[in-house]
């Protein structure tokens, strides 16, 4: 059953030193704020899954949180490349990261099968491509049944998922709608699940087709309200494309990096004391 506790609690206390953690979230309801946490908290060794890694993974490979990246494709969205994450592997600062990369398809169905207690997915892929030629974990089988020969790769478990959602009751139960990604699945492929969500209700009142995730399958919610910005949340706020275009000089340069974050994230109590103080910063630079 889900506790509801604060953020600050949740990474303390399910979040260790070395764990594999996914934070999944796809073009709105990224968990931008539990990064932050991640990185005030000073975690580390930390293998990283995520699908599309963007910003909240540049800040945590920068920060120096990250040994290895499991992903399928990486980016500042709309805006060109992560310089954090290819500082690490071109230049190995702030030290090395190991790289694990898949196919969109192949990692998607990686969590499938992590949430369905298998140990690999199997699927028709890689034909041409030469992915498989630097990833060893991507194999092969034989359909025992038609003679097929099709991709297997192993399933994704997380230690944690952490993910943002719209809305959570008073039980735990946690409503996402709009554009979901594989947060269900990374959900239930973990051995621990955070969610962060913009508001805490009585009645989730959820409509027709929407995704529940019941609290008997997460381990906390934290009630934070903006923490997916500056991607957006669906019903709450427009995704901040402003600060997409100004991360890319920010992160180009190490010490613009360092500073930054040693302002803005070490130097906040937490995600609210962020706003207030990136909302200062963009309102006196419009003067």
């Amino acid at each position: 059953m889900a506790e509801i506790i604060s953020l600050r609690e949740a990474v303390e206390r399910f979040v260790h030193d070395g764990d594999k953690v996914a934070l999944e979230g796809f073009t709105h309801l990224i968990p931008t704020a539990a990064s932050h946490e991640l990185i005030r908290q000073g975690k580390k060794d930390l293998t990283l899954v995520r699908m599309t890694p963007d910003l909240v993974y540049d800040l945590l490979i920068g920060a120096g949180c990250a040994k290895r990246l499991v992903f399928s494709w990486g980016g500042n969205p709309g805006v060109g490349s992560l310089h954090r994450l290819r500082d690490a592997v071109e230049k190995d600062w702030p030290h090395a990261l190991e790289i694990e990369e898949h196919s969109h398809a192949d990692l998607a169905n990686s969590y499938v099968a992590g949430a369905s207690g298998l140990p690999f997915a199997v699927l028709r892929a890689y034909a041409g491509s030469d992915l498989p030629k630097v990833n060893p974990l991507i194999k092969t089988v034989t359909c025992p049944f038609t003679g097929e020969v099709l991709a297997a790769v192993p399933s994704v478990r997380p230690d944690v998922t952490v993910i943002h959602a719209q809305k959570a009751d008073r039980k735990g139960n946690v409503l996402l709608w709009g554009i979901l990604g594989v947060q269900k699945e990374a959900a239930l492929a973990a051995k621990r699940c955070i969610v962060t969500v913009e508001e805490i209700v009585d009645d989730l009142n959820a409509p027709m087709n929407a995704c529940v995730l019941p609290t008997w399958a997460l381990t906390a919610v934290c009630h934070v309200p903006g923490g997916a910005h500056p991607s957006y949340a669906h019903g709450y706020y427009e995704r901040d494309n402003r600060f997409y275009q100004a991360w890319d000089p920010i992160a180009r340069d190490r010490e613009t990096f360092t500073a930054w974050i040693d302002e803005y994230i070490r130097g906040t109590e937490d995600f609210a004391a962020f706003q207030a103080k990136l909302s200062s910063q963009q309102h006196a630079e419009a003067k």
